[in-house]
C-alpha cells in the first residue's frame, strides 16, 4: 500500500481518513453527499445575511 501512496502522490494519513468518510459509498452516493456539503455550505451563508436584512428592517420600527 505504501508503495502505491508514493506513486499516486498522496499520503497514507489522507487515504484513511477518505477511506473513513466514504468507505461503503458507491459513486452516486457520494456525489450525493458533496452536492449535500455545498448546499449546507450555501444556506449557512445566507442565515446571517437574512438575519441582518431582518435586522435592518426593524430598526425603524
Amino acid at each position: 500500500m505504501k508503495e502505491l501512496f508514493r506513486k499516486h502522490g498522496f499520503r497514507e494519513a489522507s487515504y484513511y481518513l477518505w477511506r473513513s468518510k466514504f468507505g461503503g459509498m458507491n459513486v452516486s452516493d457520494a456525489k450525493r453527499l458533496k452536492a449535500l456539503e455545498v448546499e449546507n455550505t450555501r444556506l449557512k451563508k445566507l442565515l446571517p445575511e437574512s438575519m441582518l436584512e431582518n435586522e435592518i428592517t426593524r430598526e425603524p420600527l
